[in-house]
């Protein structure tokens, strides 16, 4: 049989290695089965290969027909004959659903330590795929994110806020190492944490693929695996290539300005009126759901292009706070910023800075007696803020001011040399951005080193000469 002929039923053959893991819901596991389907059928196509997943998973609706029209009809359809343990993983693993255990299924944990939702992903290759105009994608900003977002705008509107929100539920995988199952924590949202990045991640690359209509990867995996699993060297993020996942929110960012994605959602919400028969339920008037919506896309703006990514206490596996924590009363006035000195190298990927993070944590509990790892917020060399006590539990990081300020660390010693650029612009841009857009930090707040309230050689020589030509920097 042509496996390059259209309608094409194809058996998928689990090569060694693969079993091992089938289970692990890690991009890595993905890749590996992508790579087994090319390797298996010779001459697939990718968009062949992404319209088959989708027809396997089951993953049509409505307002994926307006763009892509029915799978039935699609000529480059094809259906996917499964061993049982890849069929389950296949119809089970990529469509996306919260079940009422609380559980969010069809996500998957990334390199970089985050998680993402593959069916918005998968909608943005295909539609960056099946584009022959790079100016002109179509759908890809609505299948990727933007109906999503006007959906669970809508959705907070009319639920108790109680138990809704506009946007960004987060949550924790049983393991990290395993990853297997992912509890949603706090308020509900239909906007989970992983259907935006995988959104993001589905317009950079839907973008990308449509960019190079003439020169596009033979295989999806190889093209996946380059964005997921680029490997750091000791310069971080500042030598790194531009298309790799550690610079999800920066790319997207630039790939979608402020006016263009505001455009982007009111399209949806017009969309959405004609195609959503619960959303024409509400009997809203178009003022106000246009209202609504800006409201919610401004605390998604906040939330995702502001403030950078921040790894929480559960993914990089923190052990409990000891006792009951002090609240901070927000907002505060000051930013103290640290060195580690011991980690003294910069950690380069989620799992080296994750380790660092539970090494500190370990130290001062154990041997300091403290309640927990001392500083508000780490930095690493990786792309990503880790969250020590965060926005609202007082730290042990700067005796006698630790009520008056956030401390945040940078991994590594800086005596003689800086952290990287990137790793100090996520401080003093985003995170220090996203304080005050927040609320947590005061507009005209103040930056000091820790060497000027403690007797401490902290952040080393040649940072806290760096950090004196920052603009909020105030000598005592």
């Amino acid at each position: 049989m042509d496996l390059r002929l259209r309608g094409i039923v194809f058996l998928l053959l689990v090569v060694g290695g693969l079993n091992e893991d089938v289970h692990t819901k890690h991009m890595d596991t993905v890749i590996k089965i992508l790579a087994t389907i090319e390797a298996d059928n010779p001459g697939l196509e990718p968009l062949d290969l992404v319209i088959g997943l989708r027809k396997a998973a089951g993953i049509e609706t409505p307002f994926i027909q307006n763009y892509f029209g029915p799978l039935s009809d699609d000529s480059r359809s094809t259906t996917l004959v499964l061993k049982p343990e890849i069929s389950r993983l296949i119809t089970s693993g990529i469509k996306h659903e919260v079940t009422g255990l609380g559980l969010e299924e069809g996500v998957v944990l990334t390199g970089d330590g985050f998680t993402v939702a593959l069916t918005p992903l998968l909608l943005g290759l295909e539609a960056g795929l099946r584009s022959t105009s790079p100016r002109r994608v179509r759908g890809l900003y609505p299948l990727t994110l933007t109906n999503t977002l006007v959906r669970s705008f809508l959705h907070h509107s009319q639920s108790d806020p109680s138990t809704s929100s506009r946007v960004g539920t987060a949550g924790c995988w049983n393991s990290v190492k395993d990853p297997q199952e992912f509890t949603l924590s706090g308020v509900a949202s239909l906007a989970t944490d992983a259907l935006v990045n995988g959104g993001m991640d589905g317009a950079i690359l839907g973008k990308r693929l449509a960019e190079t209509a003439n020169s596009r990867p033979v295989k999806l995996s190889s093209f996946l695996k380059r964005y997921y699993n680029h490997q750091l060297t000791e310069a971080g993020l500042d030598s790194a290539p531009k298309l790799i996942s550690q610079r999800r929110r920066t790319n997207f960012q630039k790939l979608v300005n402020l006016p263009l994605l505001r455009k982007q959602v009111a399209r949806s919400l017009s969309t959405v009126q004609k195609l959503d028969k619960t959303i024409r339920q509400l009997k809203m008037e178009k003022k106000n759901m246009e209202e609504i919506v800006n409201q919610g896309l401004d605390e998604f703006i906040h939330a995702y292009i502001d403030c950078p990514p921040i790894v929480s206490r559960c993914m990089w596996e923190a052990r409990p706070y000891k006792g009951t924590p002090t609240m901070l009363k927000l907002p505060l006035s000051y930013l103290y910023i640290h060195h580690t000195y011991e980690p003294s190298k910069p950690c380069l990927t989620f799992a080296d800075c994750s380790r660092d993070m539970r090494s500190m944590q370990r130290y001062h509990q154990d041997s300091n007696g403290w309640d927990d790892i001392g500083y508000s917020f780490v930095a690493g060399s990786d792309g990503n803020i880790y969250e020590g006590r965060g926005w609202n539990w007082q730290g042990a990081h700067t005796k006698g001011y630790n009520s008056k300020g956030y401390g945040v660390s940078f991994i590594g010693d800086y005596t003689s040399s800086l952290p990287s650029k990137s790793a100090m612009d996520l401080v003093r841009n985003q995170l220090a951005k996203c304080a005050t857009g927040g609320g947590r930090l005061v507009s005209n707040y103040i930056i000091h080193g820790h060497r000027q309230l403690v007797s401490t050689s902290c952040p080393g020589n040649a940072f806290y000469t760096e950090i004196r030509g920052w603009p909020n920097f105030r000598e005592v």
